[in-house]
Order: C-alpha cells, then sequence, then structure tokens
C-alpha cells in the first residue's frame, strides 16, 4: 500500500562531508558539484542527511565527474535505502533468531517508535540477506571492479541492533562502496574479526593492492588487522576521533558563544528607537542591528567550524566597523552609545 501522507520531518539534521577532496586516480583538487539530500529511519527516529557531493574535474582523469561522496554515508544506510543499518540488523535478527513473522516484526518496530510499513520490513530483510550473502556471489564482479581501480582501501565496522543481542559485522571497500562480508557475530574478539577479515582478503584479487584499513580504535580490531594485514597501513576513523576530541572543544566554544551573546541581548531597545525614522544615521544604526541578529543566529558544526568562535569573529568585526565610524565623525551613534552594546 503507498504512503497516504506526507513524511513527518526529520528528528535531527546531518550534514555530511567527504574526507577526501583529491582525487584517487589523478591526485588533484576535487570541486563540490552538488549537495544531495536524504532521509534515514533508525531506530533513534528520523534522520536527514545533507551530504556534499565532489567530482574530479580532470578530463583527462578516469574518474572525471565520477561522484564522491561522503564516506560517512555507508556508516547510516545503504544506497537509495530509507532504512538504516540499525533497522536492518534488527529485522535480519527478529526473523532468523527468534523466527518471528513479518507482522510481529513490523508490530516491534511500531512498538519502538520506528513508522514503516509491512512492505518496508520485507525489503528491509532482503536488504539483509543480501549483506550476509554478498561474498558468496559477487566474487567474479568484484574483481573486475577491484582490477580496474589496482587498489583498495578497507573499512570496518560492528553494529549493535540492541544491547544483549548479536553485532553485525561489516566489511566494505571506500573507493567502491561494495560491502565486502557482512556477519552477525555472538563474540567480537580477535579470533573472530581475524575470521572476517581473512574473508575479506579471499575476496580480492591476488595482484591488488591493500592501501589502507579504516576503523574505531576498538582493541580486538586492532589486534585483528594487526594479525591479518601486518605490514597494510591501519588509520582510525575521523569520525570517531573527531567526536571524541570535539567534546571538550564543543562544551568551551558552547560557553564562550553564551557569554557572548549576554553581551549583545540589548538590540531590540535600539531596533524600536529608529522605528519610523528615516535619517542616516537611523538606517546604519539598523543595518548593525541586522548585522548583530545575523551573527547571533549563524552556527556551524563543531569542531571545525566552531559557532563561539564564528560569532566572536562576526562581533568583533561589526565592533571595528563602528570604531572606524566613531574615528571619522569624532563619537559614537547617539543610540549605540546610549545602550553601551559593544
Amino acid at each position: 500500500m503507498s504512503r497516504r501522507e506526507s513524511r513527518p520531518a526529520a528528528q535531527e539534521e546531518l550534514r555530511l562531508e567527504p574526507q577526501k577532496t583529491t582525487c584517487v586516480e589523478c591526485g588533484q583538487e576535487m570541486w563540490v558539484a552538488y549537495h544531495a539530500h536524504r532521509k534515514v529511519m533508525t531506530l533513534e527516529g528520523l534522520r536527514g542527511l545533507t551530504l556534499q557531493v565532489r567530482r574530479c574535474r580532470n578530463q583527462e582523469c578516469g574518474r572525471y565527474k565520477c561522484p564522491y561522496r561522503p564516506e560517512e554515508e555507508g556508516r547510516w544506510a545503504l544506497p537509495h535505502g530509507e532504512c538504516g543499518l540499525d533497522v536492518i540488523a534488527l529485522v535480519g535478527t527478529l526473523r532468523y533468531k527468534e523466527h518471528r513473522s513479518i507482522k510481529e516484526i513490523h508490530e516491534h518496530l511500531k512498538e519502538r517508535g520506528v513508522q514503516v510499513c509491512e512492505r518496508t520490513v520485507e525489503h528491509a530483510l532482503h536488504r539483509y540477506e543480501e549483506l550476509v550473502t554478498v561474498h558468496l556471489h559477487q566474487k567474479e564482479r568484484l574483481h573486475k571492479l577491484f582490477e580496474k581501480q589496482g587498489r583498495v582501501i578497507l573499512a570496518m565496522d560492528g553494529l549493535q541492533p540492541d544491547v544483549g543481542h548479536e553485532v553485525l559485522w561489516s566489511i566494505r571497500e571506500v573507493l567502491s562502496g561494495e560491502m565486502l562480508v557482512a556477519r552477525a557475530l555472538l563474540s567480537s574478539s580477535q579470533e573472530d574479526l581475524a575470521g572476517l577479515l581473512k574473508e575479506a582478503k579471499a575476496m580480492l584479487p591476488e595482484k591488488v593492492v591493500v592501501s589502507g584499513i579504516v576503523s574505531d580504535g576498538q582493541q580486538a580490531i586492532r589486534l585483528a588487522v594487526a594479525t591479518v594485514f601486518p605490514h597494510i597501513a591501519h588509520q582510525l576513523c575521523h569520525f570517531h576521533y573527531l567526536r571524541e576530541a570535539a567534546k571538550p572543544i564543543y562544551e568551551a566554544d558552547r560557553h564562550a558563544k553564551k557569554e557572548l551573546k549576554k553581551q549583545v541581548r540589548g538590540i531590540r531597545p535600539i531596533e524600536r528607537g529608529v522605528e519610523g525614522k528615516q535619517d542616516q544615521e537611523s538606517e546604519a544604526v539598523r543595518e548593525y542591528c541586522l548585522a548583530v541578529r545575523s551573527a547571533i543566529t549563524d552556527d556551524g558544526p563543531p569542531p571545525l567550524a566552531a559557532s563561539g568562535l564564528k560569532l566572536h569573529d562576526r562581533l568583533s568585526q561589526i565592533a571595528a566597523s563602528i570604531n572606524g565610524v566613531a574615528e571619522k565623525r569624532g563619537t559614537f551613534p547617539s543610540l549605540l552609545c546610549a545602550y553601551n552594546i559593544f
């Protein structure tokens, strides 16, 4: 049955950008081509994703105009899928471990606040089956793809649909976005993870070089990678270590922004003071008030674009402009001086 009403608004909006800004083939800078938008239903609610997509502009490059999407997108959902990987993992667990029917799984998801129809549950179950069995059926196609690339980069991560349940581990090739291995494991020990890495290694052609491996900092993953790929560079995931590094930076920046806002809360009385006035000074005061309001409402994703530092920079520019006017005229505009905003 088709949807009879519009989809609800996303409970959280996220912006994802590619970590790599240069072409993997020719090494030239990739320009931002466009922004894609998609909504993903997760166990925590509906998430809206804004994806920055880059393209190589070198016409002689083999990847000319090929879209390069954010690496983190694969952590949320499969291409063209509306359900997150955590929902797919839960559907597969309920079906094959607890032997529930599609209708029972649908009722369980509704109880958890996941608003999907029964047909979507069936599609999610199909995706789960494809993830688990893809390494048995796609080897020849993957060999051709990887031989054309000449090298591969592997990303490994685990997703636990619920506390106490099996963890769905997946190994993905980053450059092509292809899934190599996906399997639910009761244990996340070094031996079990090393077995998954060996399966992924067996999926690769002999002449294709593994350039690197990306994962989080879990000790079992580190040891497993060191066992199976002892001489391959192992890079910790940008998302994980940036998230940890951002915590103290975010708190300090948030506090600084709050203190800065306290100093410019007298904008409204100034705006009322120039209502209906058309002289040059009143117009200038209105423009300064508008600039302050714009600076307060502007925001940025920490820690790469700290909103507190951005607010400080914009208010400093406004203050410098007012000081410049004061030096030329010999005095501040009367209203700004009266309320002592800066």
